[in-house]
């Protein structure tokens, strides 16, 4: 039918290309290996552990993670989504797991230096789960091949405190 093929024949609307803070999370991407270090308790010994993880980009726009290891004694598994929001000029995506229900929505924008970017997010408080706390998420780019994460939480005081960090390391 006539009305079919026009349609076809038609092009869709321009989309716009990805900017070059899309183009600045293909540095996270690759196949990387990782050991982490996480604090589950003040003054206990920290949990060590390996990860891996696999991270590509989709269409351009949007950093996709997953990752498998170890949380002590327990399997986990991770999915991760980072892109760049033109309009408010910030970085956006999420982060869900396999040890909770929680899915984290992040917030973030990368320093000066262009090695850093942080990532700001709300969840639940873990040593009061009735209540919510802000988390910071920093990925800090050391060469083409390394990157660290760190994980740190605002206690009622206003401070940051870390409890997770992961080295990781491109797979070559």
């Amino acid at each position: 039918t006539v009305g079919v093929a026009l349609c076809y024949a038609q092009e869709g609307p321009q989309m716009p290309p990805p900017e070059k803070e899309h183009a600045w999370l293909q540095q996270l991407a690759g196949e990387w290996e990782a050991e982490f270090e996480m604090e589950m308790e003040p003054g206990k010994p920290k949990v060590k552990s390996k990860w891996t993880e696999t991270a590509r980009l989709l269409g351009g726009f949007w950093l996709v993670a997953s990752g498998t290891g170890m949380m002590g004694d327990k399997p986990m598994a991770s999915s991760l989504t980072l892109g760049f929001n033109p309009k408010t000029k910030r970085y956006i995506g999420t982060w869900v797991d396999s040890t909770n229900s929680h899915m984290w929505h992040y917030d973030g924008s990368v320093d000066a230096t262009g090695k850093i970017l942080a990532l700001d997010a709300e969840g639940p408080d873990f040593n009061n789960p009735d209540k919510t706390a802000k988390y910071r998420d920093t990925f800090e780019l050391k060469s083409a091949d390394h990157k660290i994460l760190t994980s740190s939480a605002q206690g009622p005081d206003g401070k940051w405190t870390t409890f997770l960090t992961v080295d990781y390391k491109r797979r070559k």
